[in-house]
């Protein structure tokens, strides 16, 4: 073969196909790679538009079934105390008959009321003989009596009700205090 005819060698071809094809094949690669990313971010911002909208439908679930419990609530209260309305509506109707059967019906409906309010969670306190405690009792007066000690309630004027950290409202009482000489 001539020198026309015959081909270079490899190594001084310079540029050919295979330098063509691999720049292809990175741009391919680099364009796919992207793709990818755009459908990961895609994909990302499709779950966090769907967690969004799952907590706003959370958070008006939540509204509504609070709403709900506190209706409730306040239905069953309000049933247990009419029994008590009842009764004192028998207890008016009977005013013109005798005085001591209407005292009676008026202690019956008050220990009526007084045991919803236990059955509610605050049971009447009876502090007679106890021991002031700021925190359940609301001093009115304080009397001097030689035969009770010092801080110790001797009567109470309004009861309280409820318990430790339920108290629906403090006793008011009278303490006694050290005799003065």
């Amino acid at each position: 073969m001539n020198a026309r005819n015959e081909a270079p060698p490899p190594e001084s071809a310079g540029p050919g196909p295979e330098f063509e094809a691999s720049e292809i094949s990175e741009a391919s690669e680099a364009s796919e790679a992207s793709e990818a990313v755009e459908e990961r971010l895609t994909e990302l911002q499709d779950r966090w538009l769907r967690a969004v909208a799952e907590l706003d439908n959370l958070r008006k679930r939540m509204v509504r079934d609070l709403d709900r419990q506190r209706l409730d609530e306040r239905a069953r209260v309000a049933a247990e105390w009419l029994p008590v309305i009842d009764n004192l509506e028998l207890a008016l109707k009977h005013a013109d008959a005798d005085a001591g059967a209407v005292i009676e019906g008026v202690r019956a409906v008050r220990d009526q009321a007084v045991g919803v309010l236990g059955r509610l969670g605050f049971p009447r306190r009876e502090d007679v003989g106890t021991r002031f405690d700021p925190s359940r009792h609301e001093a009115v007066s304080t009397v001097e009596d030689p035969d009770a000690e010092p801080g110790t309630v001797l009567e109470v004027v309004r009861p309280g009700y409820g318990d430790g950290g339920r108290q629906l409202r403090p006793a008011s009482v009278i303490v006694a205090t050290k005799v003065e000489d």
